[in-house]
């Protein structure tokens, strides 16, 4: 078998745990620490919960950029000679690195929550009564984003499914015959 089925795999399973990782943080982590009976347990839980993820999502990240090396030399010459791979190529990158921009963004909000945490909320992102303007404007971004990143993630999974798409025979033929 020819091709690099290790370097794909992981590019894939890495944007799935971006994806996965990031919902299941806004679903279920975000979601579950709200119901803490003290306010200001909501956002140290959550704070807590986002620490011990970050350096998986860090590996996830670095594993993905490390497999495009493989990915991108073993299709150099299908990026000039088929007709919109270069394309898909480019916006599959802007994609990806907005995506880690405003991943890295939401994890110096959640920096700014998890220090601000002893205010209380009514969640992880839903400021309270007697939460700050500083740490209230970090969690209305926060809500935002905590469903941005998924999108972006979500995104990047897509593209990634079509390049596989246009690497079929059919679609290689035609891509080739357009020039």
């Amino acid at each position: 078998m020819s091709g690099n089925l290790l370097a794909r795999s992981i590019h894939d399973l890495s944007a799935a745990a971006w994806f996965g990782g990031s919902l299941m943080g806004a679903v279920g982590l975000n979601g579950a620490t709200s119901q803490a009976k003290d306010s200001t347990e909501r956002t140290r839980l959550s704070s807590l919960g986002w620490k011990k993820w970050a350096p998986v999502q860090t590996a996830a990240f670095a594993a993905h950029l490390a497999s495009l090396g493989p990915i991108l030399w073993e299709n150099k010459g299908r990026y000039a000679a088929q007709d919109g791979v270069m394309s898909a190529t480019w916006i599959k990158t802007g994609v990806t690195v907005a995506g880690a921009a405003v991943t890295f963004y939401a994890a110096v909000l959640g920096k700014k929550v998890d220090e601000l945490s002893d205010e209380g909320a009514r969640g992880a992102t839903e400021p309270g009564p007697e939460t700050s303007p500083e740490l209230a404007k970090a969690q209305k971004q926060l809500r935002q984003l905590q469903w941005a990143i998924p999108g972006f993630a979500a995104t990047v999974i897509v593209l990634g499914a079509k390049h596989g798409e246009m690497q079929r025979p059919k679609n290689v033929k035609l891509g080739l015959l357009k020039d």
